[in-house]
């Protein structure tokens, strides 16, 4: 066997640079790239492995700068989202903070089920400069450090203690960054000292190596039982997650409900799964959901979830489905999320082959023409409520409503509009009108605030065009991605909606009776000891935007600032380099109701009336919690 003889982080760099995923016919690079911040704990290890091979092989292992350990991962997830978690990216980073600025990215790609591979430096292994800068003691456990704080939000997770060890670890960490049952964040810690040391490597480990996904069949029996079950029903609904956009399965999705004109709701990670306008589409379900997906599950007596783990949103906390005989036919490759909520009939496979055959055996079903007919007549009326709401009122400060629309209608269908968190995510839920399988990418699994600027970015390398909406809560907290955008010219949009406070958590504390408190952007009140003056900060985000290098298109606030807003993203869309679009909003004109709920507990006892009067009303509401979303098949043969 012909062996190499290079350093462990050069072994390291060059094994993922053969790495392929293979999808039916579609084959690539499953790590096309390393993001990478340099300490001392990384800078001799990965970041000479990478020097290295940029002046030998620069096609080999393309290296991205990053300016927040944290990004550098958001930017991953998001960029294994449009490759439908085909491609990811590796993340290097040296140990202490630079490593536990990743935990929240971690945790947001487990959470997504999105792949992304971690390379944490760690502590020295021999143990001969302890403590090292940066190195987190702990007086009873000599093998802890700051990386096992890693374990619990990692998918799979190693550290290399010893040489040979590393086969084994990179073997493991692209298995499960391959399996879409076991996705997500994969971490591999690397000893300071061991990234340097020199190993004999096989050449075959080095030689290009495919990791085929896998696209599990159902069980024949199982298949043929849900089958039956929806031929059954009265009153099916299909709850379409992130599963139908993983698994390409949009196209067998329309194909099935337009044979049997079951009517599709979708989750945050489903949006996309159809287009807007589609017969059978009634927009989004749950606590953000629309009037017509809501309304219809309320009373569906056959729920067919697809590819969706069932979050509190999409059950709007386990109120959405009223029908005391409902039914769950939950198809997911997970057998985790097949079987939750006590669903009878889990079918764990894969979403484009179970719609493929279900298809096939239900060929002569369809709904009924009543209960057709009144899905058709709860969507058109959704639509043109959400038409009402969209005229341009010509306020000074606009509705984050007209706002959306704004976006949207200067937008072209295959763009992505990415999100993740405030007030933004529930109205993109219920407003946007989708119109391309990647058009949609708001990351609510986790709804991680500073995660849209980095994620815009991610997309952008996967050759989306990216448009991002972001409130001035979630820009603060992350958007120095904003310079490697300027550094490297990726082209995206950023709209940056400024509200002057958390407008999300500021009307989640109004309907709890809190009264706003703690979520105004306002100079200190001494005598208060709180922030609820009403003096704003005099704070100018868009020429922050235009010191990172971006340029800024900066909406005044007049009559017309909605049609301004319009010109920008169009103007935006045509530049070739990256734009800002800054415009203020009015956070207290708020969007349709689509009669969802979300279970926030309220203070039972109280001095404020406000939180007396929400506990009043809470305790109504959830009086129709069920404490688990499935029945038993009742009708067997």
């Amino acid at each position: 066997m012909a062996m190499r003889k290079m350093t462990v982080s050069q072994a390291i760099v060059e094994f993922l640079a053969h790495q392929y995923t293979v999808d039916g016919n579609h084959r690539e690079r499953t790590i096309p790239g390393i993001f990478g911040i340099f300490g001392h704990g990384n800078v001799a290890g990965i970041g000479q492995a990478l020097k290295q091979f940029s002046v030998d092989s620069p096609s080999l292992m393309p290296y991205y700068q990053a300016r927040n350990e944290q990004a550098m991962v958001h930017e991953s997830s998001a960029f294994a989202r449009i490759k439908r978690r085909r491609a990811t990216f590796a993340c290097a980073a040296s140990v202490g903070p630079g490593a536990t600025n990743m935990l929240t990215g971690a945790a947001v790609a487990t959470t997504n089920r999105l792949p992304v591979l971690l390379l944490p430096s760690d502590t020295f292994a021999n143990r001969s400069s302890d403590p090292v800068l940066q190195q987190l003691e702990v007086p009873h456990d000599a093998s802890i450090s700051v990386n096992d704080a890693f374990k619990p939000l990692s998918r799979f997770f190693d550290r290399v203690q010893r040489l040979e060890q590393v086969f084994s670890a990179l073997l493991g960490a692209m298995r499960v960054l391959t399996d879409p049952v076991e996705t997500g964040a994969v971490t591999i810690c690397l000893p300071e000292d061991v990234q340097a040391e020199i190993i004999e490597v096989p050449e075959e480990f080095l030689a290009d190596r495919e990791w085929h996904i896998r696209r599990p069949r159902a069980e024949s029996s199982v298949l043929a039982e849900a089958a039956r079950v929806i031929a059954s029903a009265k009153a099916p609904l299909i709850i379409a997650g992130g599963g139908v956009i993983y698994s390409d399965a949009h196209q067998a999705l329309q194909k099935f409900v337009e044979q049997t004109k079951i009517p599709v709701s979708a989750s945050q990670a489903g949006v996309g799964s159809l287009n807007w306008d589609h017969p059978q589409y009634l927009g989004s379900v749950g606590a953000t959901g629309t009037t017509a997906s809501n309304r219809l599950a309320k009373d569906a007596d056959v729920v067919i979830g697809i590819g969706t783990r069932y979050s509190d949103f999409t059950t709007s906390s386990r109120t959405a489905f009223q029908n005391p005989d409902v039914r769950f036919i939950n198809i997911n490759i997970a057998s985790f999320d097949a079987f939750k909520h006590g669903s009878a009939l889990p079918v764990v496979a894969d979403a484009r082959e179970t719609l493929t055959e279900l298809t096939s055996l239900l060929a002569t079903f369809q709904v009924s023409a009543d209960y057709a007919a009144r899905a058709t007549k709860e969507k058109r009326e959704w639509d043109a409520l959400l038409d009402a709401a969209f005229v341009d009122q010509k306020r000074a400060l606009p509705s984050q409503t007209e706002i959306i629309h704004a976006v949207q209608s200067a937008s072209d269908a295959n763009d992505t509009v990415i999100c993740a968190a405030g007030s933004l995510p529930g109205d993109l839920h219920k407003l946007w009108r989708v119109r391309s399988p990647l058009g949609y990418h708001v990351e609510y699994a986790f709804s991680c605030m500073g995660y849209e600027i980095a994620a815009g970015l991610g997309a952008a390398r996967a050759g989306a065009m990216p448009i991002v909406m972001v409130g001035d809560g979630s820009y603060l907290m992350m958007h120095t991605e904003i310079v490697s955008a300027v550094a490297e010219g990726l082209k995206f949009v950023i709209v940056l909606i400024q509200n002057h406070g958390y407008a999300s958590i500021g009307h989640l504390s109004e309907s709890i009776g809190s009264q706003r408190f703690g979520t105004k952007y306002r100079f200190h009140d001494a005598q208060g000891n709180n922030f609820e003056g009403s003096q704003k900060l005099p704070v100018d985000l868009a020429a922050n935007a235009a010191s990172l290098g971006i340029d800024v298109i900066s909406i005044n606030e007049s009559p017309s600032a909605i049609a301004d807003l319009h010109a920008a993203v169009r103007k935006a869309k045509s530049s070739k380099t990256a734009t800002l679009i800054h415009i203020n909003s009015d956070p207290l004109l708020y969007s349709p109701s689509g009669e969802g709920w979300w279970d926030v507990p309220i203070a039972p006892i109280s001095t404020l009336k406000s939180t007396q009067d929400a506990y009043a009303k809470y305790s109504v509401d959830i009086k129709k919690q069920r404490p688990l979303l499935g029945n038993g098949i009742k009708d067997k043969k």
